[in-house]
Parts: structure tokens; sequence; C-alpha cells
């Protein structure tokens, strides 16, 4: 087993209406921000609930919303220069995890003197970050906590994992009322996502004793929040419990590590600008049908949490009920079952492969693979 180190540097909120405190946290930081705000947030009103409080406490602001590419270092870079400009006190993102990205890696370079793309391509930085304030409008996040942010080279169009210091994040705001403008089809595929999550950190070479006690209850508040319950002993909403649910899977995958379907996921995003969810949602059924293969026990006992085995099942049983309820749940939603259906092409999957091999990832996954395995795994999905 993995030597188990156990550190906590962020102050974790989560709780309806979190948001309308969000001026009175940000003071303790500082008292000039850039706000990192997906733009599709205005239109659903969610900016005006995390912007109002900010001006009710007078906290200085400006935002930034020029995200079309993701977490680009073209992207990148234009906020590091307007947040300099600015001489800022900290970063407060809002959104998902491209935006999130954004404004880690703004922080964590704001102070360096060195061109970005030295960081890009794995140097770490020295200096201390700013505080940096997330704002998750979604469940799931493989790197919310982890010493590390998933960026696109504008160069190439490659993914790369930017180191960043462990104490960058100093508050995640967790408001289960901000993933109530989501349709039923993203809050299926981000579910799933996040299962896939849990399961990949569960099953990692890096998983210890404490990662799959968070893990373990992590599937258990996203089984809820996904069917609710057969009896009247769990009566919480299920945006609630699914944000539960996703908050303790991204603080199991830093205490162990994002698996095959994070990592493919990624690096097919960064190139062809695909969802990420529908990608891991597609990929999940053959990543349980590989684990079972040489953990089989742990797959079924995620299986059982989940509600979809009994206890006393095979573990082989238990593994192919997991993935055929997967692949139910993905007909049910008319989400997509094949990465064809998504547009993308054999040869663009074999590209993608290959950038997932670079990565650092490639170390902790449940067993030692080649990009050539990554490839078959693919191919098995389209």
């Amino acid at each position: 087993m993995a030597d188990f180190i156990f550190k906590i540097s962020p102050n974790i909120v989560l709780g309806s209406y979190t948001v309308s405190r969000i001026g009175q946290y940000a003071r303790e930081y500082g008292t000039k921000y850039m706000v990192v705000l997906d733009p599709m947030l205005k239109e659903v009103g969610i900016a005006e609930k995390i912007l109002e409080p900010l001006n009710e406490h007078k906290v200085d602001y400006f935002t930034f919303e020029e995200i079309p590419n993701g977490a680009s270092t073209k992207t990148i870079d234009q906020a590091l220069s307007l947040a300099r400009e600015a001489h800022i006190h900290g970063v407060i993102a809002v959104g998902g995890p491209k935006t999130i990205s954004i404004g880690k890696a703004v922080c964590s370079l704001f102070y360096e003197a060195h061109d970005l793309y030295e960081f890009a391509e794995g140097a770490a930085p020295t200096v201390s970050p700013l505080p940096f304030i997330c704002i998750p409008t979604t469940i799931r996040d493989p790197f919310m906590f982890s010493p590390f942010t998933p960026i696109i080279d504008a160069r190439s169009n490659k993914n790369r994992l930017l180191k960043t210091k462990d104490s960058i994040v100093k508050l995640v705001l967790y408001d289960p009322n901000l993933s109530l403008t989501l349709t039923e089809n993203q809050i299926a595929s981000m579910s799933i996502e996040t299962l896939c999550l849990a399961l990949e950190s569960y099953t990692s070479q890096k998983a210890s004793f404490f990662s799959d006690m968070i893990v373990e209850k992590s599937v258990e508040l996203l089984g809820y929040g996904m069917d609710g319950s057969h009896t009247l002993t769990v009566t919480t909403p299920s945006e609630i419990l699914l944000t539960q649910g996703g908050c303790m899977a991204s603080l199991a995958a830093s205490m162990s590590a994002p698996g095959i379907a994070s990592l493919l996921s990624m690096c097919i995003n960064a190139r062809y600008r695909i969802s990420r969810s529908l990608i891991t949602s597609i990929l999940l059924p053959y990543i349980i049908e590989d684990a079972a293969k040489y953990k089989c026990d742990r797959v079924a006992k995620l299986a059982s949490i989940f509600r979809i085995a009994d206890k006393d099942a095979a573990p082989q049983d238990a593994a192919a009920a997991f993935s055929e309820n997967i692949r139910q749940r993905l007909a049910k939603n008319n989400l997509p079952t094949r990465l064809k259906d998504l547009g993308v092409t054999v040869d663009q999957l074999a590209l993608a492969a290959e950038d997932a091999g670079e990565l650092d990832l490639m170390n902790t996954l449940p067993r030692s693979m080649t990009s050539d395995d990554l490839f078959d795994l693919l191919k098995s999905a389209f």
C-alpha cells in the first residue's frame, strides 16, 4: 500500500445559499480580486448571485470571461497580464473545471518571473501563490484539491499538468443551488463522470485506507442522489447529495489519483473540445470491465455500495451488473454510448492516446499501461 500522508489545506463550505456569504469570505484574503467567470453563468442568472455579495461587502473586482478555448496557455497568459496590471489580492473562479483551472493557474504563476510555457513543460513554481477561491457550479473536478492543474498548450493542443503549490486553494464553496440550472442530461452525464472518478481513485495504485473510506461514502451519496431512496430514511434533496458525493470524490482523487477515463477525456477534450463528461460516461463501462480483470473485489464492493449488486453476489457477477447498469443509464438519459457518436475518428483517438501516454498520470493508473493499451481501450469504446 502507498504511504499515507494526510494534509488538508483548503477550507470547504458546502450548503444551500452559501454563495451569499462569498463577500464575507473573500475579505479574509483581500479586497481586490479577479473573478474568472464562465460566460454562460450570466445567461442563467448565476453571475448576479456571486457578484452582488461582493458589491455588498465593498470587495473591488473585475471579471474575466474570455475563455472560448478553455484553459489554454493563450487564455491563461491573457488573464495573467490583466491580473498583474490590476495588482489583485486573489482570484475567485466560478464555473466548471476549465474556469477553475484558469484561476488556479493565474494564482500559481502571478509572482513568477519565468515564461508560462516553462511551467507548462514541467517546471515547478518557486514563489508563494495568490489566494485562490473556488466556487464550482458542477459536481465533478478531478484536480480541485490536487497539486496539479490541467491546462491546454495552445501551440500543440496537447494537455499539460501544471504543478502548483499545496497551499494555493484557500476556500472551496459548494452551493448545490448552482447546479439547478443544468439540464437533466448534463446532470446525468456529470453524475456518471463523478462516479467514474470515485472508481478510479478506488482502484489506483495510490489508493490508501483513507481515500478508500472517502470513495465508499462518495459512491453511497451518489447512489442516493442519482436513484433516490427506497425508504423514507434519506430525504435530502438530490442536488445536495450529488454535491456532497462530488466533493468527496474530488477529495479522494487528490489523496489517490484520477485514472484512465479522466486521463483520456482530458486529452481528447484538449485536442477536439469534446465534453469531458460525455467521454468519461461512455468509457466508464469499459473501465469497469477492465478493472474487474485485476481488482474485481474492489469493483464488486462499489457495486454493492451503489446498490446494484447484493453483498453476497459473486464478484464477477457484481462487476458485470455494474457495467450493464451504466450502459442502461446512458440509454435511459439519451446519452451517447459510443465515442463515434461524438464525431471523433479513430485516427483522432490515436493522437489523444499518444498525448495521454506522455503525462505523469500514467504512473498512477491501476495497472501498468502504455499508450497502445489506452488506444485499445478507446477502440473498444468507439
